[in-house]
């Protein structure tokens, strides 16, 4: 009876020796995938919602925003606007939904887009503006160049060139925008009230090459004594200039951003010059400070990045 009470005892220590180095091994061959799981929901994603994909420049800006995420090993989620205010907001709410780290905005329309950054804010996911402000909402960080600067470097450059005078013509960007607000402003701090200058034109083509060349034409129809033309972006100088050309006349442009097409056109004595911006810098500095404020580090209400004039080489 001792015997087999002693057998007994033994082989019921062997299973629950078995249950436990099954449950240890079970537990060890987990752990692996928890930490990977952990590591997972470490990765910062990243919103980015763009006014437009069909501009040179934001396409340049998303590539450097693109390529800024890649290299830390974030994900960047990119929504196309078009241009569009409503679609804009929309695709802000997608952002939103989708539970961002950080939502980076480039607004078509500074003022409306302020109910998506408010939005944005009650959910408590950071918001930075790149390249246009928002006129509402909470935003963490304005990612830019000095807009104000560029205009009043161009009209400067135009005074320059012309001797300090001539007829003037401005073709304004999105009304509503910070960036045809700001631009607008510098040239007219360098044109206004100099003897001899005078703007005969200022109308807005929306930042595109359609627009801006029958804008001009239209223009050129009622104002044959011209002799510089400031666009608040590349795409409008090369519109104007398309028109200028038809035209058959010589007439001084200046446009805004540097794309490739325009660097081209200035190099070929076309265009005048173009003021530099750096977009593909704005659209990494834009990642870069998102990154950083995942991570709780204080960082500056207004980033700017360097501009400069283009001029024929």
């Amino acid at each position: 009876m001792n015997k087999l009470m002693k057998m007994a005892m033994a082989s019921s220590l062997a299973a629950l020796m078995l249950v436990g180095c099954s449950t240890q091994s079970n537990l060890e061959n987990k752990a692996p995938e928890q930490g990977a799981a952990n590591n997972a929901s470490d990765k910062v994603t990243i919103g980015l919602s763009i006014s437009t994909q069909n501009n040179p420049f934001f396409v340049t800006l998303k590539d450097g925003a693109e390529k800024a995420a890649k290299d830390a090993g974030a994900e960047l989620i990119v929504v196309d606007a078009q241009d569009d205010t409503a679609k804009q907001i929309s695709g802000v709410e997608d952002l939103i939904q989708k539970k961002v780290d950080v939502i980076l905005i480039n607004p078509t329309d500074s003022a409306a887009i302020a109910t998506a950054v408010e939005a944005a804010n009650k959910a408590n996911i950071p918001v930075i503006t790149v390249d246009r402000a928002a006129e509402g909402g909470q935003v963490v960080s304005h990612i830019a160049s000095d807009n104000v600067k560029g205009g009043k470097m161009a009209g400067d450059y135009i005074l320059e060139t012309l001797g300090g005078k001539g007829n003037l013509v401005e073709l304004e960007g999105i009304a509503g925008t910070s960036a045809a607000r700001d631009r607008g402003k510098g040239f007219h701090e360098a044109v206004d009230g100099k003897d001899g200058v005078k703007v005969v034109a200022t109308q807005p083509a929306d930042f595109d090459r359609a627009k801006g060349m029958t804008v001009m034409e239209n223009i050129l129809q009622g104002n044959q004594d011209i002799q510089a033309v400031f666009a608040h972006n590349d795409e409008m100088a090369l519109g104007a200039l398309q028109a200028i050309e038809a035209a058959g006349k010589q007439i001084m442009v200046v446009g805004f951003d540097a794309t490739d097409d325009a660097v081209k056109a200035v190099n070929e004595g076309k265009m005048a010059a173009t003021v530099a911006q750096k977009p593909a810098a704005i659209g990494e500095t834009a990642v870069q400070t998102a990154l950083k404020v995942k991570k709780g580090e204080k960082v500056e209400s207004f980033i700017p990045v360097d501009l400069e004039l283009v001029t024929k080489k």
